[in-house]
């Protein structure tokens, strides 16, 4: 079978995944250990403004650790990150924090907060301390929660919310934050086909609207419709780059999950279904 894995050292040389000029996130040459085990290994890769960009791949990939590890929140040992052409190590925390909203994987409400206060709090990276949040801070509240369609759930305590609900709360919150970048660990996790679809289709809008979208998926059917480019990682390395279709094809499937697919196509919009598992012995 035949190899299909991206190597890293071709990231500037691939006009159609952008270059460190144009990137809004660009990562090269990216290795992470904890402890003695080698997490990330050589991982690059660009994402653009105006794009979703899926990481896929099987559970333990690395997926999770990587978001993490452009969020500062993990050490790397040695690879260059670069946030809208800013060196990673040259932003400050509340820079950073102001550039980048983050929905974690797992990320659970136990306080009875009112929804809108939740929301409120992706404010705080522009909050000057010891003051209270300012007419301009509630106005933006207010309103992506217009645009998430939650106005309705404003003073409800978000314990007593769905799932699918507790996630557009979620969601409202990172876009209070006004980021450039968006990054979410798995966001459609647990929710029904409805939710699913609404999220990701929330996802669009916001690159749509120029924002730079990435976003953790184990969903094959999401990833294909959804995204505009995917990032196949296996043990910690990248296995393939590029869009649904140069990404999603049998060999790159058969490696990275040891499955094999089937693809619907409707109106132009393709959809890949996992179909059968390879056993192996």
């Amino acid at each position: 079978m035949q190899k299909v894995a991206v190597s890293n050292r071709d990231v500037e040389k691939c006009d159609v995944k952008g270059s460190e000029s144009t990137a809004s996130i660009w990562v090269d040459g990216l290795n992470v250990y904890r402890g003695d085990r080698h997490i990330l290994k050589d991982v690059g890769f660009t994402a653009r403004r105006g794009e979703v960009l899926g990481l896929i791949g099987a559970n333990g990939s690395g997926k999770s650790t990587l978001l993490k590890t452009i969020l500062r929140l993990l050490n790397r040992k040695s690879g260059s990150i670069r946030i809208e052409g800013v060196d990673l190590d040259a932003l400050d925390r509340k820079q950073l924090a102001k550039t980048v909203a983050y929905m974690a994987q797992e990320n659970e409400c136990r306080w009875p907060l009112s929804v809108r206060r939740v929301v409120a709090l992706g404010r705080m990276p522009h909050q000057k301390p010891w003051k209270a949040l300012e007419e301009r801070d509630w106005s933006i509240v207010d309103q992506v929660m217009k645009t998430v369609a939650i106005e309705h759930l404003t003073d409800r305590p978000v314990i007593h919310l769905s799932g699918g609900e507790k996630h557009r709360v979620l969601f409202a919150r990172a876009l209070a934050n006004e980021p450039e970048i968006l990054l979410a660990d798995e966001p459609t996790a647990g929710l029904d086909p409805y939710h699913q679809l609404h999220l990701m289709e929330l996802f669009r809008e916001q690159a749509e609207r120029g924002k730079t979208v990435v976003v953790v998926l184990h969903d094959l059917i999401l990833a294909s419709r959804f995204c505009d480019q995917l990032v196949l990682l296996k043990e910690g390395s990248v296995l393939n780059w590029g869009t649904s279709e140069t990404v999603l094809n049998p060999d790159s499937l058969d490696q990275g999950y040891s499955i094999s697919t089937e693809t619907f196509q409707h109106n132009g919009s393709r959809a890949v279904i996992p179909w059968r598992c390879r056993h192996t012995t």
